[in-house]
């Protein structure tokens, strides 16, 4: 998978949500949205 680089567009993606449902990045075209990344879990950094 490609490096986000700071300022480009997200990739689309669906997810499911806490209910199952999937929700897609597209749903929120056109509405701003923050999209929050973080390390994988137990690594340093």
């Amino acid at each position: 998978m490609a490096e986000l680089q700071p300022g480009a567009d997200a990739p689309s993606f669906t997810l499911l949500d806490q209910s199952g449902t999937p929700v897609s990045l597209s749903d929120f075209r056109g509405r701003k949205v923050l999209l929050y990344f973080y390390p994988k879990a137990d690594t340093p950094g």
